[in-house]
């Protein structure tokens, strides 16, 4: 069992898990993290299962052996949906958390019974989402669409250090225009599921397409609250309620398989934290079949 002071891992394909990292630093104010992002084999959400469960199972292994971690959130839908059962097979005293596109909580929301999800073409794939979705058939009807290459589009206008660009605000208009209308009226959707960690970074755009009326569900939160309480059952929480939160220098590593560069910029960004948060990492590939890695 490690001591409570030890971090918590966080990891995705690429940068879009900093928006669930910043959920997590507000619910937990007094734990570490240790983030990392796998922008050098991203992205995922066009790879095979195969391909992402041996990135995962490399990953965990990693912020296992060098940085001692405490539990683990996969902040990756993709990957949750491809090998979060394995995981917690290989390691079932780790506590795990997983994201996935929040269907139950969109149910409990919309008004006319009609919801929107959005996602990776993997997530939205998975044996895993069709299970979810199918527990609630009956409760709703789900407008599915996969965005491909939009996680990706994210993290390039990311890269630019502005508002999210002309690729982002194309690709947003042709999916949400592929899905129907939008809004409050009957037959309408009026809640839209965000099914991947990076589009919460392009809301704005998402909200001018689909209208003020329409609920937008993300998974932040609800795995913020979901780490807490898996914490609290293993008596694993950091000390410190009613003090200070960890200076940012004290609670925040971040990491990255790739370009190191993005993710200063994406610190910066959505996390308002300087460069020297950032380092470079190098996780190998573990072999995989050949056509895993399609």
């Amino acid at each position: 069992m490690p001591p409570s002071s030890s971090p918590i891992g966080v990891f995705d394909s690429g940068v879009g898990g900093l928006s669930v990292l910043r959920a997590l630093r507000a619910e937990l104010p007094h734990e570490r993290f240790v983030y990392l992002a796998d922008n050098g084999f991203a992205p995922y959400g066009e790879r095979g299962d195969a391909f992402v469960a041996a990135r995962t199972h490399a990953i965990t292994a990693h912020l296992l052996r060098e940085h001692g971690i405490k539990a683990l959130v996969v902040a990756c839908n993709t990957a949750t949906a491809a090998a979060i059962h394995e995981v917690r097979s290989s390691h079932p005293g780790l506590p795990l958390v997983g994201v996935e596109p929040a269907l139950k909580p969109a149910v409990a929301a919309s008004r006319t019974g009609r919801i929107g999800v959005i996602g990776t073409r993997g997530t939205l794939s998975s044996a895993k989402f069709a299970r979810l979705q199918a527990s609630l058939q009956a409760q709703a009807q789900f407008v599915v669409q996969p965005c491909d290459g939009l996680a990706y589009a994210i993290e390039r206008a990311t890269m630019d250090g502005q508002a999210m660009g002309a690729e982002v605000q194309s690709l947003c208009a042709r999916y949400i225009g592929e899905m129907g209308r939008f809004g409050t009226g009957a037959d309408s959707i009026d809640t839209l599921v965000l099914g991947c960690t990076h589009y919460v970074f392009a809301e704005d755009v998402l909200r001018g397409l689909v209208g003020p009326g329409v609920q937008m569900i993300e998974t932040g939160q609800p795995v913020a609250r979901q780490t807490r309480r898996l914490l609290h059952m293993a008596g694993l929480l950091a000390p410190g309620e009613g003090d200070a939160p960890l200076p940012s220098e004290e609670a925040l590593r971040l990491m990255t398989t790739g370009d190191l560069d993005l993710l200063r910029t994406a610190a910066a960004r959505w996390l308002q934290l300087p460069a020297s948060h950032c380092s470079a990492v190098d996780v190998p590939m573990p072999e995989v079949p050949a056509q895993a890695a399609a």
